[in-house]
């Protein structure tokens, strides 16, 4: 059964939905998915475990929520896999109560312990950097890094999205961990007066911003450039895409900030030998080269390959700080966001 014929039939009307999902749980050979990520991103993953194993996939996507809706099902929650795009989530979701431990030999062995949670409640499976988009015609640097993204050089040509975006968020808090508190006011006091505008948008409008002439560079994340790059339904994008290079911040010393796509085991789960066997799928390297082609990512598992277009990118040299750090210093970067007022874009 597939993700289209089954998953969004089954769980997204709310009172129906409800009896069939409790059917779905009970049910043997099946795997109930809470999902972040795009159905259509996960499918062609989820099939092909179901082709490999015989065990069927149910996905209920939410674009927020999915804790509070975890919490509320309560005992009875059909929930398995919680499937998500951020650290921040996965966070989320251990200190929401949502997620188990998990101690698998084999899914540990498949994913770097800097991409794992220590105490075994969320594990990475893609990782995309947060890079400079840089204008082709206006920016000859080769190379950058994140401290000087503060350097008066730039002021009045940077655009970002919401600083309190978890995409930024994730980067601010990297920068406490290597910098300390004080030391990243005083850079995002410096980050604030080289915008161009106040921060909006999503990261592919920073690219459009870039085309427009509106600043030089922009932060956002690596896949979202596959995206534009191969996005035939709003071929505007292509442009986008086309006017920016890639720079990996801080790609001679520690390596450029990643972040996560990641899974962990729900708290309640009914099928949880089923869920199992799928963690071990989506963390073996076949599976994540399928995963990372589809969405334009790096596979965290040793010796998988990036898709093509992601070589394109250039080589990425990840910042080995582990995630958990970076999770840590979450709510100080956030804090740091609002003393600073970032959000309300350079002193004029």
């Amino acid at each position: 059964m597939t993700i289209k014929t089954h998953a969004l039939r089954a769980f997204l009307l709310a009172g129906a939905a409800s009896a069939l999902v409790a059917g779905a749980a009970r049910a043997d050979g099946e795997v109930n998915i809470y999902s972040y990520r795009q159905p259509d991103l996960i499918a062609p993953l989820l099939d092909e475990f179901t082709k490999e194993t015989g065990i069927s996939t149910n996905v209920l996507f939410l674009d927020k929520g999915l804790v509070e809706r975890i919490t509320a099902e309560g005992a009875n929650s059909p929930a398995d896999v919680i499937l998500t795009v951020d650290i921040s989530r996965l966070t989320e979701a251990k200190d929401g109560g949502v997620t188990q431990a998990v101690t698998d030999e084999t899914v540990n062995k498949e994913i770097p312990a800097q991409y794992r949670d220590p105490d075994g409640n969320w594990f990475g499976l893609t990782t995309r950097g947060r890079v400079v988009y840089a204008s082709k015609e206006r920016v000859s640097d080769t190379d950058i890094t994140y401290e000087e993204l503060a350097d008066p050089k730039w002021k009045g040509k940077i655009c970002i999205r919401d600083g309190q975006h978890s995409y930024n968020i994730g980067l601010f808090a990297s920068m406490i961990a290597h910098h300390g508190a004080d030391y990243t006011e005083t850079w995002l006091k410096g980050l604030k007066n080289n915008l161009a505008k106040k921060p909006d948008g999503g990261d592919r409008d920073q690219a459009k911003a870039i085309l427009a002439g509106e600043c030089d560079i922009a932060l956002g994340n690596s896949y979202y450039v596959g995206l534009m790059m191969t996005n035939e339904k709003e071929p505007e994008q292509k442009e986008w895409a086309a006017a920016i290079k890639v720079l990996f911040p801080n790609a001679k010393d520690r390596g450029t900030h990643v972040n996560i796509s990641g899974m962990a085991l729900a708290k309640n789960a009914p099928n949880r030998d089923n869920a199992l066997k799928l963690m071990q799928f989506l963390g073996s390297a076949d599976a994540q080269k399928i995963y990372a082609e589809k969405v334009y990512e790096y596979p965290v598992a040793p010796g998988a390959e990036p898709s093509d277009v992601v070589k394109g990118f250039g080589a990425l040299k990840a910042d080995p700080l582990p995630l958990a750090d970076i999770a840590a210093n979450r709510k100080t970067a956030s804090e740091l966001v609002d003393k600073v007022g970032l959000n309300e874009g350079p002193e004029m």
